[in-house]
């Protein structure tokens, strides 16, 4: 059943787990990801990057990702991930999406504040709530990370934009970690505390299992996976490619990737303690 943004975050809260959160790039993505979701009974989210909206790729698998969510029998939200502008998330609403990140972290604090704000303000007109972001997430091939999200500045943004849930800067990076990450988990709780909402964890590929539970039990209740996603899937095309017996129809070339990439959900899925939730 397709859901919105507050709606499966709020399954998350009043549980004390973490909706995992993937992203997708194409139909055979979704369908791996869907498959997990439906054998582990868990919710969970799919989102989309920016670009797939401003390329048009989202005009051909946004259909696919809202009917495939409106026939699943577990909660599925279809969410926009890292929306710079209300260009993109003009589009994102049109085309389906039943969650919104507003994300103007790159920006100055007031700038995002007011950004971010607009945006809840218009996603509230079609009851859907809105992700931000305070402390900017970058990537791990970036020289140094931003300074990390304190407290007072997350519970100002809150309290100023009206967030549904906030991702924190706390260690974590975009991409593929060269070493094993360090969270500050005594930071997630003093935001949480300060800021009274769920919190986002990006740069979720590759944190270390304890890590990610011991956020979660600090106050993380969305945790996003890309980079892993990615690399699932290229793992199963490499294994189709190099079987002398493959075939060449494009169908059956799929069923390896997609099998790589609900393997890969079915782990994050249990990790983050949501398979059996969504009953």
């Amino acid at each position: 059943m397709l859901v919105n943004l507050q709606t499966i975050i709020g399954m998350a809260e009043k549980g004390n787990y973490c909706i995992p959160a993937f992203n997708v790039y194409n139909i055979e993505t979704v369908m791996g990801i869907l498959d997990a979701a439906e054998e582990q009974r868990a919710p969970v989210i799919l989102q989309m990057y920016p670009r797939l909206f401003k390329e048009e790729v989202g005009f051909y698998l946004c259909p696919s990702i809202v009917a495939a969510a409106q026939r699943a029998s577990v909660p599925v939200c279809f969410h926009l991930d890292h929306g710079p502008s209300e260009w993109e998330v003009t589009r994102a609403l049109r085309w389906g999406c039943s969650g919104i990140m507003l994300d103007g972290s790159s920006h100055d604090f007031d700038k995002n504040v007011a950004m971010t704000k607009h945006i809840v303000d218009t996603c509230a007109a079609v009851g859907i709530g809105v992700e931000g972001e305070i402390g900017h997430v970058g990537s791990v091939n970036d020289e140094a990370m931003d300074e990390f999200t304190t407290p007072e500045e997350a519970a100002a943004f809150v309290k100023a934009t009206g967030v549904t849930c906030l991702a924190v800067l706390i260690g974590n990076a975009h991409g593929h970690y060269k070493k094993p990450p360090k969270l500050d988990i005594e930071r997630v709780k003093a935001i949480r505390e300060a800021c009274g909402i769920p919190l986002v964890l990006h740069g979720g590929s590759g944190i270390p299992e304890d890590q990610v539970k011991a956020a979660i039990a600090a106050g993380i209740r969305k945790m996003n996976i890309g980079t892993d996603v990615c690399c699932a899937f290229a793992e199963g095309t490499k294994e189709t490619l190099a079987d002398p017996a493959r075939s060449i129809a494009i169908d059956i070339f799929m069923k390896k990737p997609i099998a790589r990439v609900k393997a890969l959900a079915v782990e994050k899925i249990q990790m983050v303690g949501a398979a059996g939730k969504a009953d």
